[in-house]
């Protein structure tokens, strides 16, 4: 193996409500506080096989539709369940232009980063 994504870095208005969404979903918890930037992460901490993210504080808005995104699987419980609860941490229905056939959920999070909620279930990263 040549590399390994360890870090993703994301522009956003308010880190401390993104971070604080992500760890929710991820079961992340915050891993650092430096100059307008919160890294979270696995309990673990930064180096195993799980990438920490890092929301850094920017006024510029977002240009448009996402080059990048998210895709998240549940761990512990069916894909309603997690849909459900994702729901209830303040992720929203997002129209991407999907059909109404697809087997996963097109969400988007407190800024309006969208993230796909997949339907295959896999086991948690320890």
């Amino acid at each position: 193996m040549a590399c390994r994504i360890s870090e993703i870095a994301v522009d956003c208005a308010d880190p401390e409500r993104l971070a604080a969404f992500w760890c929710e979903v991820l079961g992340y918890s915050v891993l650092d506080r430096a100059d307008g930037e919160i890294e979270i992460g696995p309990p673990a901490g930064s180096g195993g096989p799980q990438p920490v993210l890092v929301f850094n504080r920017s006024d510029d808005p977002r240009p448009g539709k996402l080059r990048l995104h998210f895709d998240v699987n549940p761990t512990d419980r069916d894909q309603e369940a997690e849909l459900d609860r994702l729901l209830k941490l303040g992720a929203r229905p997002a129209d991407v232009g999907q059909t109404g056939e697809e087997s996963w959920h097109v969400l988007a999070d407190p800024e309006g980063n969208e993230f796909c909620l997949l339907r295959r279930r896999v086991s948690e990263v320890r």
